[in-house]
C-alpha cells in the first residue's frame, strides 16, 4: 500500500549511507526547492552517490536494484532491444535467457517502457532499477555513436584488412545492421550472384567486422560462427574455453558466411564440401592472422576461425609458465649442437608457441635454421619456414630430405606423424643436426613408446632423443578478484601433496568473477609441465624396451616433476586452482 511505503531518507538512514544530521538538512534543503525530490538533494549535497539513491529506492518499492559497473550487460541481450528504444525510454537490457530479458530502469513507473520493449522483442520483461547515470554509461560503452569498425573490401588475397577501433564496443551495432540487412531474408541458397552482393553491403560488412573485431578485444583463440534451425551462435574460445558471445537472427547467415568466405578467397559457389582460407587482420596496430574453416553441416555452413596474434609467439620463454630449474634444463638442451628435442601433449596445448619461443631464443646470424609446418601459424625473422602442400607432393618426409640438402643447423618439424618422417628427422640428429618436434601423446615417458609404436627402433630413440617436454595450458586465477580461502591439506592427496598433520589446512587462492575476467574468476593461461632428459640409464631402458612404468620411474628418479606435481606447486603458489589441474591433466587411465 502507498500509505505504508517508507520514506526515502529514512531508509537510507536505517541502512547508514547518510547520518539522521544529513537527512535533516536535506530535507530542510528540499523545502527550499521545487520539481525535485530528497534522492537529487542528498546527491547534490554530495551525502549518497546516485547508486546508494538507487539502492534506497529500489528497497522502498519492493524492488531489486543493480549495478551495471559490476554486472555489464550481456551482449545477447545488447542485440535483442535496438539503441533507438533504449535511449527513448532511458532502459538497458542486461540478460536474456530464454524468452525472458531483465531490463534495467531507471523510472520504475514507465510502464510504456515495459511495454514497448516487450512488443519489440516478443520476450516476457523483468524489470531491476538501475541509476539513471549508470543506464547512460552503458548505453554509450556498448552501442556508441561510430561504426564498429572498417575493413578493406579485397578478399584474402595476402593484403590485411584494416581494422579500426570506434568509440564504443563493435557487438552493439549489430543490432542495427542486422535489421538494415532484414530486407534480404529470402535469400535463394543458389543465388551465387546475389550470395555475392549480400555479402558486400555495407551492414554485413559491419557485422561480419564485428564478430572479428570482438573476438580480438576478448582475448579469444576462435570464433565459432555456427546456425541450427533458429538462429546463428557465436561462440568465443578464451583461454580455452568456449563462451558464446552472441546469436544472430537465421536469415542473417548466408550473406555473413559468404562475406567471410569472400574475405578468406575461398570459392563463394562451393557449399558441398570443406574449405580452408586465411584473412590478415591489422587491428590496433598489431598484426593478425585468421584461420578460417568451412564445413557444410546440416542446417548450413559452419565458419571457424584461429586467431593467431603474430607478436605473442615472441614471447620468450620465462612468460610461458616454467620453474626457474624446469626452464635452466631446457636452455641447456636447446645449447646442444645434435640430438632431438620433443614437445608433447594434446591439441590447443601450447606446444606450438613452445617451439616458436625456443626458435626465438636459439636463432642468430650463426645458425641455419629451417621449419617445416602444416600450416605455418607464425613468421619469424631470419628463419626460412616451408608450408606442408601435399598435394604438390611437399610433405614434412619430402621437405625433411631438401632441408638435408640445405647445410642446416638446427630443424622443427611441426609434427612427427608418420614412421618415414620419424626416421628422416633420426637421421638428421644422428648426422649433427638439433631437432625439434612435436608427438601427441598424454605424458613425457610414453612419447618413447609413440614412437616405438611408429616403428623406430629403440637403439635409435636411445641414441638421438636428448629430452622430452609435456605440457598443459591452465588457466591463471584473475588478478583483479582473486581472494584465499583454507582447504584440508588431505584434499591436496591426489596431487602427490604429503600433509604434515591429519588436520593441517592449506591456503589457496581462487577468483570471485568480476567483469575483467567475465565472471569466470580466470584470466590469461600458462603451462604445466613435465620435462624427461634422458640420462644412461633411461637410454638402457629405452634399448631393451622396458615398460613404460619403468622408464617413468627412472626419469622421476632422474628429477622429472609429473605434471600434476608441477600443478600442484602452481596451486599452492596461488596461480591457479585444484579445479583447474583436475580439468587440463588428469585424463581417463592417466598416471599423471
Amino acid at each position: 500500500m502507498a500509505g505504508n511505503k517508507k520514506d526515502l531518507g529514512d531508509i537510507m538512514v536505517e541502512q547508514g549511507w547518510i547520518s539522521a544530521a544529513e537527512l535533516e538538512e536535506a530535507r530542510k534543503a528540499l523545502m527550499s526547492t521545487s520539481g525535485t525530490d530528497l534522492g537529487k538533494v542528498v546527491t547534490d549535497l554530495g551525502f549518497a552517490s546516485e547508486q546508494r539513491v538507487t539502492q534506497a529506492r529500489a528497497i522502498q518499492l519492493g524492488m531489486k536494484s543493480i549495478d551495471l559497473s559490476a554486472h555489464p550487460p550481456k551482449a545477447e541481450a545488447i542485440l535483442a532491444v535496438s539503441q533507438n528504444l533504449c535511449q527513448r525510454h532511458n532502459v538497458i537490457p542486461v540478460m536474456k535467457n530464454g524468452n525472458a530479458i531483465l531490463l534495467a530502469v531507471s523510472d520504475p513507473s514507465n510502464i510504456l517502457a515495459v511495454d514497448d520493449v516487450r512488443l519489440a522483442t516478443g520476450c516476457r520483461i523483468e524489470t531491476v532499477l538501475a541509476a539513471p547515470s549508470d543506464i547512460e554509461a552503458a548505453m554509450i560503452h556498448h552501442y556508441g555513436s561510430g561504426e564498429p569498425a572498417v575493413v578493406s573490401d579485397s578478399p584474402g588475397n595476402g593484403t590485411a584488412h584494416a581494422m579500426k577501433e570506434s568509440s564504443g564496443p563493435s557487438l552493439a551495432s549489430i543490432v542495427t545492421d542486422v535489421e538494415t540487412y532484414k530486407s534480404r531474408e529470402n535469400l535463394q541458397d543458389d543465388d551465387v550472384q546475389a550470395a555475392v552482393t549480400d555479402a558486400e553491403q555495407a551492414p554485413i560488412i559491419r557485422v561480419a567486422n564485428a564478430v572479428i573485431q570482438q573476438a580480438i578485444k576478448d582475448g579469444a583463440s576462435d570464433i565459432h560462427v555456427e546456425p541450427d534451425r533458429r538462429g546463428v551462435r557465436c561462440r568465443y574460445r578464451v583461454d580455452g574455453v568456449l563462451h558464446e558471445a552472441m546469436t544472430l537472427p537465421r536469415y542473417i547467415h548466408p550473406p555473413l558466411i559468404s562475406r567471410y568466405k569472400i574475405m578468406s578467397d575461398m570459392n563463394i559457389a562451393e557449399r558441398r564440401v570443406p574449405q580452408d582460407g586465411r584473412i590478415p587482420i591489422s587491428y590496433e596496430g598489431k598484426e593478425y592472422d585468421l584461420r578460417v574453416s568451412c564445413l557444410p553441416t546440416l542446417h548450413g555452413e559452419k565458419i571457424v576461425m584461429r586467431i593467431l596474434d603474430k607478436s605473442s609467439v615472441l614471447i620468450g620463454l620465462g612468460k610461458l609458465g616454467f620453474f626457474p630449474e624446469t626452464q635452466a634444463q631446457i636452455e641447456s638442451i636447446i645449447t646442444q649442437p645434435n640430438g632431438m628435442i620433443l614437445t608433447t601433449g594434446p591439441t590447443g596445448s601450447g606446444k606450438t608457441t613452445t617451439q616458436y619461443s625456443v626458435l626465438h631464443k636459439i636463432n642468430n646470424v650463426e645458425v641455419n635454421i629451417l621449419t617445416i609446418e602444416d600450416p605455418v601459424e607464425y613468421q619469424l625473422p631470419g628463419i626460412s619456414q616451408v608450408h606442408v602442400n601435399r598435394k604438390a607432393g611437399l610433405t614434412f618426409a619430402s621437405a625433411l630430405r631438401s632441408f638435408l640438402r640445405q647445410d642446416p643447423d638446427i630443424i622443427m618439424v611441426g609434427e612427427i606423424r608418420d614412421l618415414e618422417t620419424a626416421e628422416i628427422g633420426i637421421e638428421a640428429a644422428l648426422t649433427g643436426h638439433l631437432v625439434l618436434s612435436t608427438l601427441h601423446t598424454n605424458d613425457a615417458p610414453s612419447a618413447v613408446t609413440r614412437l616405438v609404436d611408429m616403428g623406430v627402433e629403440p637403439y635409435l630413440i636411445s641414441a638421438v632423443v636428448i629430452g622430452i617436454l609435456a605440457q598443459r595450458l591452465c588457466r591463471k586465477v584473475c588478478l583483479n578478484c582473486r581472494y584465499t580461502y583454507e582447504v584440508p591439506a588431505h584434499d591436496l592427496r591426489r596431487f602427490g601433496y604429503k600433509p604434515e598433520s591429519d588436520d593441517q589446512m592449506v591456503q589457496l587462492v581462487k577468483g570471485r568473477g568480476c567483469e575483467i575476467c567475465k565472471q569466470t574468476g580466470y584470466k590469461g593461461r600458462l603451462g604445466i609441465h613435465e620435462l624427461m632428459l634422458i640420462n644412461d640409464e633411461i637410454q638402457e631402458l629405452i634399448v631393451r624396451r622396458a615398460p613404460l612404468a619403468d622408464v617413468r620411474e627412472a626419469a622421476r628418479a632422474n628429477g622429472m616433476s609429473l605434471l600434476r606435481e608441477d600443478g600442484l606447486k602452481k596451486v599452492l603458489e596461488g596461480v591457479t586452482t585444484p579445479e583447474e589441474v583436475m580439468r587440463v591433466v588428469f585424463t581417463a587411465g592417466s598416471n599423471f
